[in-house]
């Protein structure tokens, strides 16, 4: 099966996801598939490198585990036994180990953040936006490649925007207080 065999109409599930042996990338939201973009931009990729080991650093003695894409991370509608929704965010924390199988995560991760690309912005401020906000993903941050973070936090079931950081600042993470991030190490040029 080729993608473009698919009803783009049509809702899928994630038994559907696991059998299709296509090159291109997709993820669902809500049952509907969204097909990725090839393979990211160099400075997608470098922000990508800097963030993760940041992070890394930071989790030292943590228990929490943090994933790159491709990895999936499928969120179950409650009461309905079929997930129609699968992701790959470009990292994730997973600090509740239980929600961990050998195909990804299975329920909402702690922290996720999205690197930018003129084909997925819109995507990750509107579907994953709201997508993660629904499943009560705790913290979301959109790094934007031309030099600053977005934070959102969850509050009482809403993000609530935590500002905009830019090359020069600091950002602080609010769910792993050893999280400091000083964004000239994320945003630096070669």
């Amino acid at each position: 099966m080729k993608f473009s065999d698919l009803d783009l109409d049509k809702t899928y599930t994630y038994v559907d996801y696991l059998q299709w042996k296509f090159d291109e990338r997709v993820e669902l939201i809500k049952g509907k598939i969204f097909q990725m973009s090839p393979a990211p931009k160099r400075k997608h990729q470098k922000v990508s490198i800097n963030l993760e080991r940041v992070i890394l650093r930071s989790l030292d003695n943590n228990q929490c585990d943090v994933y790159h894409a491709p990895f999936d991370v499928r969120f179950p509608k409650k009461g309905v036994e079929e997930v129609y929704t699968v992701v790959q965010p470009d990292i994730c924390i997973i600090c509740d180990k239980s929600k961990l199988d050998e195909y990804g995560c299975n329920g909402a991760p702690d922290f996720i953040i999205e690197i930018l690309s003129a084909s997925t912005s819109k995507k990750d401020y509107n579907e994953k936006y709201h997508l993660y906000e629904e499943n009560g993903v705790y913290e979301y941050w959109i790094a934007h490649p031309d030099g600053f973070i977005e934070v959102f936090v969850l509050e009482h079931g809403q993000y609530q925007n935590k500002g905009k950081f830019f090359a020069g600042d600091e950002l602080s993470s609010a769910i792993l207080p050893r999280l400091i991030l000083k964004l000239d190490e994320v945003f630096m040029e070669e």
